[in-house]
């Protein structure tokens, strides 16, 4: 890529898009393009015609996507897969359609199945079944993946799949309800901690920023116990789902958005597989650390880091979602790029981003 060339960051106001925005600011690029959801549904194929023959994006990092947790897969199934679908649809196949040079479509390691040989490598795609909770979502991310490698095969595009690993970080989603793992255990642990600390002022600025449900600041304090107590949150306590024993990589955002780029400006179609068996398949990246950590260990992490002294419970009759979920990094660390920030660290910047946002 070119520093002047156009580039089209789809979903750029989210956790990893507007990671990739500020990175590709922070590297010296200085014509890239985004729209809000108030501004473009990438869900209407009208819409998004129209938007790529205004722009011509030489460029594409397709970011966009429904995302969230356990409760929010299990629940809002339907749109989870419908509305993936719609995205990816429209987004590869204008990028087809205007010839732009090069796609980026960040998946989800979610693809694999749930009983995947542990660390998983790119080939166990497609082994076994994924796991219930998210299978409409993976199902998703399976067909963007292949429709990159089909447009790859049969048009010669160089459209590149990666496949992040869990991912944490600045403007990331902090909704009790539809969040993923770490953020949610983020702020029900704050949360929790002004509890036990009776702190009431830093319990209603928190909800005048991100209501729960319709529960704001501007409810009464037994309202706003109930919705809390609701989502695990007491006075002496913090409850959480399942059992605490599923191990977890996280990935930092910045991270991520350092290996997309960098996936961007070295990496190309031909690159991804190789022609032993004479078939081209798993030509999609995994982008991870190569390390795990329980959600027990995760919480005792976060709590420490928050200065929570209350105790921390696991609901076993909630879902744990698969038990372990590790990748190999090993294809894209040989190609060059490795990531910097470890859980540790990653957890206490996202503590300080969220306090001050």
């Amino acid at each position: 890529m070119d520093k002047q060339s156009k580039i089209y960051v789809a979903g750029h106001k989210g956790l990893v898009g507007s990671a990739i925005w500020k990175d590709l600011v922070s590297k010296g690029y200085t014509n890239m393009v985004g729209r809000e959801f108030s501004e473009l549904d990438l869900r209407d194929s009208t819409a998004v015609r129209h938007f790529f023959d205004t722009e011509k994006p030489g460029y594409v990092f397709l970011a966009a996507a429904k995302v969230g947790g356990i409760m929010a897969n299990n629940i809002y199934r339907a749109e989870f897969i419908y509305d993936n679908i719609q995205i990816q649809n429209n987004i590869i196949n204008e990028s087809f359609r205007h010839n732009v040079k090069k796609l980026l479509f960040l998946g989800s390691t979610c693809v694999y199945p749930k009983n995947a040989n542990q660390p998983i490598r790119e080939t166990e795609l497609l082994t076994s079944e994924l796991e219930y909770t998210n299978e409409p979502y993976a199902i998703a991310k399976i067909a963007g993946l292949k429709m990159c490698e089909s447009f790859n095969i049969q048009y010669s595009a160089n459209f590149i799949a990666v496949m992040p690993t869990n991912l944490y970080g600045p403007n990331d989603n902090f909704d009790l309800e539809r969040s993923h793992v770490l953020p949610a255990m983020i702020r029900k642990i704050y949360l929790g901690k002004c509890m036990m600390e009776n702190n009431w002022e830093a319990i209603r600025n928190d909800l005048e920023k991100r209501p729960v449900e319709n529960v704001s600041n501007y409810n009464g304090n037994n309202e706003i116990a109930a919705i809390l107590h609701k989502y695990g949150i007491d006075n002496n306590s913090i409850t959480l789902w399942g059992t605490g024993k599923p191990l977890r990589e996280f990935l930092w955002s910045e991270d991520m958005a350092d290996a997309s780029v960098f996936v961007m400006e070295n990496i190309n179609f031909n690159d991804t597989y190789s022609l032993d068996n004479k078939e081209i398949r798993n030509c999609h990246i995994n982008i991870g650390t190569g390390k795990e950590i329980t959600i027990k260990s995760l919480s005792e992490l976060i709590a420490a880091a928050i200065g929570y002294n209350g105790d921390i419970k696991f609901d076993a009759t909630k879902p744990n979602g698969v038990m372990r979920k590790l990748t190999d990094p090993s294809k894209l660390n040989k190609l060059g790029w490795k990531h910097k920030i470890e859980i540790e660290e990653g957890v206490g910047k996202l503590y300080a981003w969220y306090i001050n946002n």
